[in-house]
């Protein structure tokens, strides 16, 4: 029922930056964490950042200073934006959504856009 729709990804050289965009539709609970993992070729997918529906940010140790994470809730929408990319930051990233139930989260994926980073 929800589904995740990610854009903004794209080729760019070392030190530039981009935006990513995930908007959710769907019938969404309110008590929700959203964020950005990724995937680079023979890895396993990783955390990038995640914003709870309070305000609270974590991020990867690799992003910190240089990603922001931000969201629009009116929008169900969530963002990353990405500085001073480095090739390492080449990967396949994924939107997701997890509605905080007590004993029962639930996680959905969008389909990934693809970020490469050139030297």
């Amino acid at each position: 029922q929800v589904q995740l729709v990610e854009s903004g990804g794209g080729l760019v050289q070392a030190g530039g930056s981009l935006r990513l965009s995930c908007a959710a539709s769907g019938s969404i609970f309110s008590i929700n964490r959203m964020g950005w993992y990724r995937q680079a070729p023979g890895k396993q997918r990783d955390l990038v950042a995640v914003s709870s529906s309070g305000g609270t940010a974590d991020y990867a140790d690799s992003v910190k200073g240089r990603f922001t994470i931000s969201r629009d809730n009116a929008k169900n929408t969530v963002y990353l934006q990405m500085d001073r990319l480095k090739p390492e930051d080449t990967a396949v990233y994924y939107c997701n959504l997890r509605e905080i139930w007590d004993l029962n989260n639930r996680d959905y994926w969008g389909q990934g856009t693809q970020v490469t980073v050139a030297t």
